[in-house]
């Protein structure tokens, strides 16, 4: 399967037995009041889908937000939603692209070998004219074997590594962010960014609330200086529009891409970290 598929494309293969479809929709962080993405999901999403809480799916042995849980855990989630390892997963959100690509990473990420993002998500399902169905959908129990690839996964010390080796790093957040200039959403952590990262706000690959076509991301990466042959990492603020950047990555035909999934939450805390103002 493509990284990308349409709601055309959806629509013909949606009664396929070995498809699931998951809603991954996450609130935005400090949006007050906090949007109930479930809710939302409850009453109105793509007949059958499942609704992947990216909360409730993480590590919750951490205070760091977002972290993945281990193969074990992700197994059994995955299987009491009735997901099977073989299956063909599409995964999209409500409004814009945000979360959905944490979802894609995730799947990839412990094995699953057929994954996508709906372009344009709900919103583009809807607009197609396509039907929509409220409520919960149970499916039965499958059988998941969750296998991690420990290469698409980086911790702090594999990134004072790549630190030290002047490696690629992306940094999907907020210019403003990345310079100081604005502060962390998170309470407590001091804006700013690791030495020799380059700033790719996630808010740079979409047009319309859409991942840019590949030509264009090319460009785009090539504008920053990013070599597509070499290994590259994301992050951001808790690793979800990290992904963002991995998935434009992956359309733009990068050959080795990870995501440091502790991001600027763990760096930015961290006593041995060396936090940069400025460009």
């Amino acid at each position: 399967m493509h990284p990308i598929v349409t709601p055309a494309w959806l629509a013909e293969h949606l009664s396929d037995r070995d498809l699931a479809v998951f809603d991954a929709t996450l609130p935005p962080v400090g949006a007050v009041p906090p949007a109930d993405t479930h809710a939302r999901y409850l009453a109105g999403h793509i007949p059958g889908a499942i609704f992947f809480n990216i909360e409730e799916l993480s590590d919750h042995s951490t205070s760091l937000p977002h972290m993945l849980p281990t193969p074990e855990r992700f197994s059994l989630s995955m299987a009491s939603l009735g997901v099977s390892d073989a299956m063909s997963i599409v995964v999209y959100e409500q409004e814009g692209m945000f979360s959905a690509p944490r979802a894609w990473w995730m799947l990839r990420t412990f094995g699953v070998q057929h994954v996508s993002v709906l372009d344009g998500g709900l919103r583009a399902w809807v607009e197609a004219g396509l039907p929509v169905q409220a409520g919960p959908v149970d499916r039965a129990p499958a059988a998941f074997h969750a296998r991690l690839n420990s290469a698409a996964v980086k911790d702090f010390s594999a990134i004072q590594q790549m630190i030290t080796e002047h490696a690629q790093i992306l940094d999907a957040r907020s210019a403003g962010r990345f310079t100081g200039a604005s502060p962390e959403p998170r309470p407590g952590l001091s804006s700013g960014h690791m030495p020799g990262a380059v700033s790719t706000p996630y808010t740079d690959l979409l047009e319309a609330g859409r991942l840019k076509p590949a030509a264009k991301l090319r460009e785009y990466f090539f504008s920053k200086e990013v070599n597509l042959e070499e290994p590259i990492t994301t992050t951001c603020g808790s690793g979800v529009t990290a992904a963002v950047v991995a998935l434009g990555l992956q359309l733009a035909g990068a050959k080795y891409i990870s995501l440091y999934d502790g991001s600027w939450s763990e760096y930015a805390q961290h006593p041995e970290a060396v936090i940069e103002k400025g460009e």
